[in-house]
């Protein structure tokens, strides 16, 4: 995310990037250190997505000030 977004990682820290999932179960956060995006909990496809051919689980990366 922070490649991505043209962000070293010290100002991948101050701008405030965090992860917005709609649910209420997180699956995705962003590695401080590397600034990479990670599943956070195990996902379950057959769980989330039993009747849908496709699944597509959505979120929001939030930054901070101007881009």
């Amino acid at each position: 995310v922070a490649k991505d977004l043209a962000l070293d990682l010290p100002a991948f820290h101050t701008r405030g990037v965090r992860i917005l999932d709609r649910g209420k179960t997180q699956y995705f956060a962003l590695q401080e250190k590397t600034g990479h995006l990670v599943t956070a909990e195990r996902i379950d496809r057959e769980q989330l997505c039993e009747s849908v051919q496709q699944c597509v689980l959505r979120c929001e990366v939030i930054v901070e000030g101007e881009m």
